[in-house]
C-alpha cells in the first residue's frame, strides 16, 4: 500500500490569523495535489518564542484546533496539527493534534523533553520557563499503519522513537524548529538515522525561515526512507513538500535486513513505565 504525504513548511508570524489562513491555503493545495496525510510545523499558529506561547496558547477545543478538524472534515484527508501552545489546567504545552478523515481527533501528543539549552557563540533558549511537560508515548491509528508523533526535541531520544516501534509505528512524523546552530549539524543526520535505526518513514516538518522573527528556524523539512535515504526535502523558504510513503518497502527492508528481530531481548530492553 502507497498514500501520498504532504509537509507544510509554511512561514509563521507573529498574527494568529494571518498564520491560520496560510495553513489552510496550504493544506488545501495539498489535498488538491492528492495528499492523504498533510503535516504542519512546530509552532504553525505562533513565533517560536516564549513571550508569544502564553498569548497564542488556546484551550481545546480552540480556533485553531477547529480549522484543522473542519478542513480534515471537508477534504476526506488526515492532519497532524504541527503543534500549538495548548493551555490546560493552569499549564501551557507544546502539543500536536491529530485529526482524521472526518474531521476526529484521534490522538494528541504534548512535547515531553523540553529545548533548554546554551550553546557557546550558538543559541540560548529555555522552553522550561512557559511550558510544562508531556508524560506520553504516542502512536496514533491510521487506516495505512500506524504512526507515532513526537515534537522537535523528542527526536533526539532514541529510546523514545524505539518505544513507538515496538507499539507498531511504521512511521514517525515530528513537527520541529532546528535552529541555525544545530540544524546544518544535526537535521539531516538525527532524522536518517532515526529512520534507519527503526526501519520507519520519518518524517520533520520545520517551519520556513523568518528572518524578521527572533528565532530562526532551519526549515529543510525532509522524509527519510526506512533505509535511511532522504527521498524528498525543501530547503529554508516556505514551500509544500510532496512524498510517498510504501508500506510494502518498510516489510522489504525489515526482511532484508533484520535489525528489529536480531535485537538481544535477553540481554537487553527497553520498557515503558
Amino acid at each position: 500500500m502507497k498514500f501520498k504525504i504532504s509537509l507544510c513548511q509554511m512561514l509563521v508570524t507573529d498574527n494568529k490569523n494571518e498564520n491560520l489562513y496560510k495553513a489552510e491555503k496550504m493544506i488545501r493545495q495539498a489535498a488538491k495535489e492528492g495528499s492523504e496525510l498533510i503535516v504542519l510545523p512546530e509552532m504553525f499558529n505562533c513565533p517560536y518564542e516564549n513571550d508569544f506561547f502564553p498569548v497564542f496558547a488556546e484551550k481545546f477545543p480552540g480556533k485553531s484546533t477547529q480549522v484543522l478538524s473542519d478542513l480534515a472534515k471537508e477534504l476526506k484527508i488526515y492532519i497532524i496539527g504541527g503543534s500549538i501552545p495548548e493551555f490546560d489546567n493552569g499549564k501551557i504545552f507544546n502539543t500536536s493534534y491529530v485529526f482524521d478523515r472526518e474531521g476526529v481527533l484521534i490522538g494528541k501528543h504534548r512535547k515531553i523533553h523540553l529545548f533548554d539549552i546554551d550553546i557557546e557563540n550558538g543559541i540560548s533558549f529555555k522552553e522550561s520557563d512557559t511550558l510544562s511537560k508531556g508524560d506520553k508515548v504516542t502512536v496514533v491509528d491510521t487506516e495505512y499503519c500506524k504512526i507515532g508523533i513526537a515534537i522537535c526535541y523528542d527526536m533526539r531520544f532514541p529510546e523514545l522513537m524505539r518505544l513507538m516501534v515496538q507499539q507498531g509505528a511504521e512511521m514517525i512524523i515530528i513537527p520541529a524548529a532546528f535552529n541555525m546552530t544545530t540544524g546544518p549539524a544535526h537535521w539531516d543526520l538525527t532524522l536518517r538515522a532515526r529512520a534507519l535505526d527503526n526501519q520507519v518513514y520519518f518524517a520533520a516538518v520545520s517551519p520556513a525561515r523568518n528572518l524578521q522573527a527572533s528565532y530562526h528556524a532551519y526549515g529543510h523539512s525532509a522524509l527519510a526512507d526506512p533505509w535511511g535515504k532522504i527521498i524528498a526535502q525543501g530547503n529554508e523558504k516556505e514551500d509544500i513538500i510532496y512524498g510517498e510513503v510504501d508500506l510494502d518497502h518498510i516489510k522489504k527492508i525489515r526482511n532484508q535486513l533484520p535489525l528489529l528481530k536480531h535485537r538481544r531481548s535477553d540481554l537487553y530492553e527497553l520498557v515503558k513505565y
